[in-house]
């Protein structure tokens, strides 16, 4: 029951069901969730790291990126998301945020140009 009530904590923000319902559609590192929202780096790691903290994300890290996907292990939980994904189209913030991952490429390629430059 707890996990159920903590999983409606962290979609009562708004931020976070956006980001919730771009990790439905696809594993995503954190330049491309910034990127599609339109917000800055911190304020998204901040929410992605308290939904880690909550056990509803996983990471996995590849090259210099960190990627995000969601890590759902209850079924009532599931079948929520499911319907989340499968309705984005009827919310246009949400359907906005999806059609901007289409320039995800460019999110990637703005954060390797940031990190590149850190180096410098």
């Amino acid at each position: 029951m707890n996990e159920l009530i903590n999983f409606f904590k962290i979609l009562s923000d708004e931020t976070r069901l956006r980001i919730v319902s771009l990790l439905a559609a696809e594993d995503l590192c954190v330049c491309e969730i910034c990127g599609a929202l339109e917000l800055s780096q911190p304020k998204v790691s901040k929410h992605l790291s308290k939904m880690r903290d909550k056990g509803f994300v996983d990471t996995e890290k590849k090259e210099q990126y960190v990627f995000y996907k969601l890590k759902l292990e209850d079924e009532t939980i599931v079948k929520i998301i499911e319907e989340i994904d499968k309705n984005a189209k009827n919310y246009p913030l949400l359907q906005s945020d999806r059609d901007k991952l289409d320039d995800k490429d460019k999110y990637l390629k703005e954060c390797n140009l940031n990190y590149i430059s850190q180096l410098k």
